[in-house]
């Protein structure tokens, strides 16, 4: 894959998840969102923030592997980048930790049914 198709998927990517945090902005399960703008710099931090994490537990020799405790323990990480891209991305609000549960919850629903669907319009 060449440089070019990397940037691309990217900014693709992150429009996918800025559409899905806008989404869930609007249903009012713990996030709240002043505009897609907004939504796109967050799904472009949340992604930022989730890979340092991702890459320092992989550092230090973490991983979780499958199964239940591995879904809590993505969910609470997720829960926690929310609460932190909040504080640093104007137009995002997250509503306490439950909020962020909530909104964690609804994101990877959401992105779920989202991949669903575009993987049915995408060939492969």
């Amino acid at each position: 894959m060449s440089i070019v198709g990397l940037i691309i998927g990217i900014l693709i990517g992150a429009l996918v998840s800025g559409f899905v945090i806008w989404i869930v902005g609007k249903l009012g399960l713990g996030l709240e969102v002043s505009g897609f703008g907004a939504a796109y710099i967050a799904a472009i931090v949340i992604a930022v923030v989730s890979g340092i994490i991702n890459w320092l537990l992989g550092l230090l020799g973490i991983t979780i592997g499958g199964g239940f405790l591995a879904a809590v323990v993505y969910l609470i990480v997720a829960a926690v980048v929310l609460m932190f891209s909040a504080r640093i991305v104007p137009g995002l609000k997250v509503k306490g930790f439950g909020g962020a549960l909530v909104g964690a919850i609804a994101l990877a629903v959401v992105g779920w049914l989202v991949s669903l669907i575009l993987g049915g319009l995408i060939p492969a």
